[in-house]
């Protein structure tokens, strides 16, 4: 059993390509060879008809499960599909021991249609704390990682996100809002602003890394669940950015948090979308 956060720095150090290559061959062997190539018997709808499941997200899912316990013995999984089967087993993230924190297809909806916007999450996280993170797109064979403190990498090269272009509208991905409370809804009428360029987020996954890349300037999201959030947040932590909710503190993925919540290629930035939707709401 892990027992303190150097024994989870020592373990990232003999194995952070192990955990790279087990989410590559469980993207290779359960998720690319049904891209595209779905029946209909292998998507079924969960909470709605926008809220998707297909036979990648389990089976990758199992996949990662079994590989990820084997690599750190004494560890947790808590993944989208499990925590859909037993609510309960979402309680691990506030436990004792490490928790691999899984997202098999993020952008479910994207896959399903063909589109390659979709991505596998995987996260690192004991008492709260992020660790280290995977984020991989494997029809655009694009791999992000972070570990605290060291950084955060695109296909070996570091990301530094950097402050926006003055003068240019902020560029910010937000939660669709058919995904949103009338609060919700209501904070987030507060990016409706001069200055701001708001637009419906796709994989959030792929907006922490559009984020972290400094391709967008924040996001804006309405919901906790911990494996949309955690692989990008410390994604964008360790390329220079920062995190907050509407009471200026940063987003915790044990839950609990104000919502919504923005994480932003820089802190001035997380501070003034933060004001914007705390004025709107």
């Amino acid at each position: 059993m892990i027992e303190d956060s150097g024994t989870i720095d020592e373990f990232l150090a003999r194995h952070a390509a192990d955990v790279e290559e087990a989410v590559r061959k469980a993207a290779a062997a359960e998720i690319m060879p049904r891209f595209r190539q779905l029946a209909a018997h292998e998507v079924d709808q969960k909470s709605g008809p926008h809220d998707l499941v297909t036979d990648a997200d389990r089976k990758a899912e199992l996949y990662l499960t079994e590989a990820l316990g084997a690599l750190l013995p004494g560890s947790v999984v808590v993944g989208e599909e499990a925590v859909h089967a037993n609510p309960a087993t979402y309680e691990a993230i506030r436990g004792d021991a490490p928790v691999w924190i899984v997202d098999p297809v993020d952008g479910t909806r994207q896959f399903v249609h063909g589109e390659d916007g979709f991505c596998t999450l995987v996260a690192l996280a004991r008492h709260g704390v992020l660790h280290a993170s995977w984020t991989y797109a494997p029809a655009r064979d694009q791999l992000a990682t972070a570990v605290r403190g060291r950084g955060a990498f695109l296909d070996g090269e570091r990301l530094y996100a950097g402050p926006p272009t003055p003068g240019r509208d902020l560029r910010v991905a937000t939660s669709h809002p058919d995904y949103t409370t009338d609060d919700q809804k209501r904070a987030l009428l507060g990016l409706r602003t001069e200055g701001v360029a708001a637009r419906p987020c796709g994989s959030a996954g792929l907006e922490y890394l559009a984020v972290a890349r400094g391709e967008s300037d924040a996001v804006a999201f309405s919901w906790e669940a911990a494996w949309d959030h955690a692989a990008g947040l410390l994604l964008v932590e360790e390329a220079g950015g920062a995190h907050l909710t509407l009471t200026g503190e940063p987003f915790r993925i044990t839950g609990g948090n104000p919502l919504p919540f923005t994480a932003a290629r820089d802190a001035a930035t997380a501070r003034r979308v933060a004001a914007l939707l705390a004025s709107a709401g």
